[in-house]
């Protein structure tokens, strides 16, 4: 299991480099454009910041134009590359076309049957968007378990966005999703908890420890 930042925003990234846990970032052209860079100088920040993946989603409409945006991310970030490619028929073609070289992701699933025909085409990550598929369908967790249920096994694996409280993190896991990204208020979220506060305030106030200053 991974999780992953879902922003675009340098600081963000540079807060939870330092947090050690966090595996990579994913991002979308709805985040890019809340960046005060370029996507070009902001895909190039986030590499020199992080060492894991770094998704982009391709904004092209057409099978030439999307073959050729995703060549040229993967200039931009290399090895570190995992492109977002749309769950259409276009979509698939080009991740069939760009998945022997480059590491592709089908972003925007809302059926079992697209889990299905991205792990054919050869995506290293079927993504599903938990919440927004429980607005519009009725039941997003419902979705990552027939999702699970056809990648079982196979090399594709469930990366689950649109994730709203840990709550809903932690039902997206146990329904089988492979990997979370987060946005950075939810992956603070996920460390806490006010028992755990209270448990540490006690064990301090009762007992003892090392003396730093000796």
């Amino acid at each position: 299991m991974a999780l992953y930042l879902d922003s675009a925003i340098i600081s963000e990234a540079q807060i939870v480099k330092e947090w050690g846990w966090v595996k990579g970032i994913t991002t979308n052209p709805t985040l890019l454009a809340k960046s005060e860079l370029s996507p070009e100088e902001t895909l190039t920040q986030l590499k020199h910041l992080m060492a894991g993946e770094i998704y982009y989603q391709l904004t092209a409409s057409d099978f030439q134009g999307m073959v050729k945006e995703g060549r040229k991310a993967f200039e931009l970030l290399e090895e570190q590359t995992v492109l977002k490619i749309p769950a259409t028929t276009i979509g698939f073609q080009v991740v069939a076309n760009l998945s022997p070289e480059i590491p592709c992701s089908v972003t925007a699933i809302y059926s079992a049957a697209q889990a299905a025909v991205a792990m054919e085409a050869g995506a290293k990550y079927a993504i599903a968007y938990v919440n927004r598929a429980t607005r519009l369908l009725g039941d997003g967790i419902a979705l990552v378990k027939e999702m699970a249920n056809i990648l079982d096994g196979s090399p594709t694996k469930i990366l689950a966005a649109s994730i709203k409280s840990p709550e809903e993190a932690a039902a997206t896991l146990q329904a089988g999703s492979d990997h979370l990204t987060l946005p950075l208020e939810i992956l603070k979220a996920m460390t806490t908890h006010e028992l755990s506060e209270k448990t540490v305030i006690e064990f301090n106030q009762n007992g003892v420890g090392i003396d730093l200053e000796r």
